[in-house]
Formats: C-alpha cells, structure tokens, sequence
C-alpha cells in the first residue's frame, strides 16, 4: 500500500483531538471485562454509543473536539503517509472521500462529506460519550467517524488479525460504508433491535463490508480532488489479502470462539467471518455498489 510521496493531504477532513481535555464525566463503561465486553457489542456497529447503553457521565477528564489539530501539523505529503500511522489514515480518508465524491457524481448526485475523529480513551458525541472500549464507530447524529489509532494493535493482539496498513484502511471504508448508507437512509433499518444471523443489523454490516471492497477497487484509479493524480499509487494482492484477514477477525463466529468458547448465531450482529470475506470481497471483485445488496 503506498501513497503518492508529493500528493498533499487534506487535514480537514480529520480532527485531531488526541491531546485535548474539556470537563466531562467518569466513564460509565471503561477498560477491563465490562468494556470489553462493550468493544464486542459496539465493533464496527454503525451506531452512536447512547444507542449501545453505552454513554458516560461524570467528571473526569475526555477528549474535546475543539482540540489541538496535531496531524495538520505533522500530515503534509503522502510520503508522511508512507511513514506515519496518523498520517495514514488521513491519507486514507482523502483517498475514501475522494471516491464517494466521483461516485456520487458520476450518478447525478452530490456527496455529503464525514469527518474522522482522532482521540484517545474518551470523546463527546452526537451520540454521546464514548470510550475507546467501543471501537471504530460511526455517529449518523453528526456525520463523523470516530476512531482511537490505538484499537489497531488490539485488532492483532485480541483479534488474531495479521495487521498492516490496509487492514487499517479496511477498517476506516468500512466505516464510511455506513456514512454512505446513512446517506442512502439503508443505516436506520440495523437498529430495530434484533440479532441472528438473518438480521438487519447483519445485513448493514456486510453491505458497508461491500462499500469497503468498492472503494478499494477503484482507489488507485480514483483522481485525487487536490492534484487530479490518483493519492493510492499501490495496492496489492497482500494488501488484499491484509483486508480480508481483518475482515475475518472480526466476524461474529471468530469473537465468539475467542471470547466466549462457542457460536451462537442467535446473538450475531455483524455477520461471520466467511460472510465479511465474501461481501468484501464482492465490492472488490465487481467494483460496483449495485452489487452490495445485502438485503435481497
């Protein structure tokens, strides 16, 4: 995976609140089993944090979105891309955004942007506060994508997965696979509170797998909206491959195994590690959001 070394990164697209602290509340849901258990529930969910029971109060300190933008500083060139994680997933954002720009466009449409949000152990949303036990999610109440870099080591050590740079993209187009169904009003049809296999919520969960596969399709073709030049130069079958073995370890059966000693089909929510594979997959192979009908 590599970027264009002299491509310019568009810091705006990501806030940066890593370092920041405004008055809040001491986490209802934190680290050890009972936010664990919470990073199983909330993985990759789609949903704000109050919609999870997940919401904290209190007075200690969280991160706050008016904070000190670090990666505007740090986040120039894509060869600060090629080098550094935060850098990275500015990069990654560009290249995402980028797609659904020409996609939308390329329909007659005109696409709503979504910014990530960068912080660590707690952050205030639209959604309400979460913690960094949640996981990667995204707030349809104020369009963001929310994301502690440090769940990325937790993807290989409590997950099994291999890691790398674009399991780290694969993460953050899966997220933005659920800003593009909120925008499509597909987000809202997860949250009638059932689970299993069949599910809506299941359903939700593969398609923005799909919406991953697409973008990574076309992103090295996808014109930069600074340069005009593709901002993903290099993806390979590893990285492919890199994507698929994240998607694996998050499936609901995986977690299961690992966490619980057996699968429960009744319970799952995002769907099994076979299913994320194969929507994934599908989005890569077709290149083509029509073929993301999860539903049918």
């Amino acid at each position: 995976m590599q970027f264009d070394d002299d491509a310019d990164l568009d810091t705006s697209e990501v806030k940066d609140v890593r370092s920041s602290r405004i008055p809040g509340g001491k986490a209802t849901v934190g680290g050890g089993i009972i936010g664990f258990i919470a990073l199983i529930l909330g993985l990759f969910l789609g949903v704000g944090p109050d919609q999870l029971g997940l919401s904290s109060g209190g007075d200690e300190p969280v991160a706050s979105s008016s904070g000190a933008a670090q990666v505007a500083q740090t986040c120039k060139k894509g060869s600060d891309a090629n080098t550094r994680e935060d850098c990275r997933i500015v990069a990654v954002v560009n290249s995402v955004q980028d797609f659904w720009r020409s996609e939308y466009a390329r329909r007659g449409g005109t696409y709503g942007s979504a910014a990530t949000v960068m912080f660590s152990q707690r952050v205030p949303t639209a959604c309400g506060s979460a913690t960094s036990a949640v996981g990667p999610f995204y707030c349809p109440g104020d369009r963001q994508v929310y994301l502690d870099l440090g769940f990325f080591d937790e993807l290989r050590t409590k997950f099994g997965s291999n890691g790398g740079p674009f399991a780290q993209a694969y993460v953050v187009a899966h997220e933005y696979g659920h800003h593009i169904q909120n925008l499509m009003g597909t987000l809202s049809r997860a949250q009638d509170g059932r689970t299993g296999a069949n599910s809506n919520a299941v359903r939700v969960e593969l398609q923005a797998d799909c919406y991953a596969g697409v973008w990574a399709r076309h992103a090295t073709t996808t014109p930069d909206n600074r340069t005009g030049r593709p901002l993903l130069t290099q993806l390979t079958d590893a990285d492919i491959r890199d994507g698929l073995d994240a998607a694996a370890a998050v499936g609901d059966d995986r977690i299961q195994e690992r966490f619980q000693g057996r699968v429960t089909p009744e319970n799952w929510t995002h769907g099994s590690a076979a299913q994320r594979q194969q929507w994934f997959y599908e989005g890569y192979r077709t290149g083509d959001m029509a073929r993301c009908n999860t539903f049918r």
